[in-house]
This record gives C-alpha cells, structure tokens and sequence, in this order.
C-alpha cells in the first residue's frame, strides 16, 4: 500500500509499459525512475509494491528465486531518482543525496496463502473495511476513489467470520496495464511493478489497515509468470503476525487455471499515531 511513510506506484520514464518495464539491463544501462502520479498511494508519494517492483524487475540476481525491497523513505512522485548498483549484488534507489529503497537478492518467499474460488473472493471483496474510513483512498492499489482501469481497485476483505485475517478479491487485469513493446504495440500481460502492486494493498488489509493506518516498509515477491490482461486473478492475504509497531503479512496472486502467478511477504510499520502503547 505505501512505502515506509508513504503510498504510490512509480512509472520510468525510459522504458515501456506502464512502471517503464522493458527487460532485463545491465546496471550501467538503468535510467532514472519517475513517478508517475498515477501510481500513487498515499496522495504524495509512490505506491510501495508497484516501486518495489520497478526495483525487482532492474535486478539481476542470477541464482536467487526472489527479490527483496527495503523501503527507506516515500518515493516521490513527479521527481526524477536514480537506481545504483550496490557493492552486495543490489540496487539502490536514491533521490539526490537520499537514499529510497534498497533492492536485494532474496529467497523465495514461505508457501503461497490458500486460496478460495473466485465466487468467494468477489464474495469477500463486500466485506472489504476500506469501504469507509480509508486512509488511503486514491491509492493505486486498493483505492476506494479510484476509477476502473485507472486504479487496480483490489477491495480484500475477510473471507468468512472464522477467518477474519485471511483476505481475497478478485482482480482483472486492465488493458491500459498491458506491456508495450518497442513499437508501443500493447502485448497481452502486464509488467512485473504491477504484479508487486498487486501483492502489496491485499496483504497489508490482513490488518485492519482503517483502524491502525500502516505502511509498506519491506517486500519479499516472486514472479512465477505474468497475469494475462483480461482474465480473472484471485488475490490473497493473510496477517502473520505483529509485534510493536510492525506487521507482518503474505499474499498470492493465482491465475484463472488456480496455479500460483507471485507470492510475497511483507513488513509493514503502524502510523506513530495510531500506533498501540
């Protein structure tokens, strides 16, 4: 939903596809990144799985099975930042002097949260708790007040009574989504940024996110293969666990033939000023 005091997605100025994905490149080769303030999360600043994912798909981390992103500070959104090869095989993130966020090799995350069908899923996406007092409500993600085909508009809500911490919704992907290549012809799956964004917002609604706000502070994802646009996802969360102001959550993203799309784990830290003595 946000990144370590903020929310939103961010977008490359240089590259194709919605966050600018286009391939792999060597880290001489990486352009600066600029928000676009579509992605946003909080309205300020970037949405922390989409920018967590523009991060992941610059890695090259032969060997590892996932990656992990460390938000520093909330990326901001119509500001060029610049990505650096760190000496430890990762890239930082840095606006100016700043350092953002921190991408790493990482290994794959634990096993995927469950799933259920997607009629039960659009059944939980009712019982979604940001359908009011949202903290976030334009958020790209999971934004109440966002339109169709601008935002991702992924309600999760709890899947029945006796699991109140295990959310889903359903997600089908937008054409305006879709990978461009070079010719700006758009192909039929969506970029590796919008997949993390996918996994952010219904994790962190495990928690009841309209009670104690929280914010993206790390994500761990793998990518198995793309979603397509136009076909039906369920998304899946689950709150592992808290402690102080941390939490922490898993989410799946499955396809319409019920294999695993990605996977994530995240850390996610309470607003000092809903946070619990």
């Amino acid at each position: 939903m946000s990144d370590s005091t903020g929310n939103g997605a961010s977008a490359d100025a240089s590259t194709a596809g919605p966050g600018g994905s286009s391939g792999t490149r060597g880290p001489a080769e990486l352009a600066d990144l600029i928000v676009d303030p579509r992605f946003n999360g909080p309205a300020d600043s970037a949405n922390g799985g989409y920018i967590s994912g523009l991060l992941a798909a610059r890695l090259e981390a032969p060997g590892a099975s996932g990656v992990q992103v460390t938000l520093r500070k909330p990326p901001p959104l119509g500001t060029p930042m610049t990505v650096e090869p760190d000496d430890g095989g990762g890239l930082r993130l840095m606006d100016g002097g700043d350092l953002v966020a921190v991408a790493e090799p990482a290994e794959e995350p634990a096993e995927a949260v469950p799933p259920v069908s997607r009629a039960k899923a659009e059944q939980a996406q009712r019982r979604f708790r940001g359908s009011s007092g949202h903290p976030f409500p334009t958020c790209f993600t999971c934004g109440t007040e966002r339109a169709p085909g601008d935002g991702l508009r992924l309600f999760a809500g709890p899947v029945d009574d006796e699991h109140p911490t295990t959310v889903a919704c359903s997600w089908t992907p937008d054409p305006s989504l879709a990978v461009r290549g070079a010719d700006g012809t758009p192909r039929d799956t969506v970029p590796t940024e919008v997949v993390w964004a996918a996994l952010d917002c219904p994790g962190g609604w495990s928690s009841d996110v309209s009670e104690r706000p929280i914010v993206l502070g790390r994500m761990a994802a793998t990518v198995a293969r793309s979603p397509r646009v136009g076909r039906p996802h369920v998304v899946m969360g689950r709150l592992l666990g808290a402690e102080g102001r941390k939490v922490f959550t898993a989410s799946t993203v499955y396809g319409p033939d019920g294999e695993v799309v990605a996977r994530a784990r995240a850390t996610w830290i309470m607003l000092r000023s809903h946070a619990v003595a």
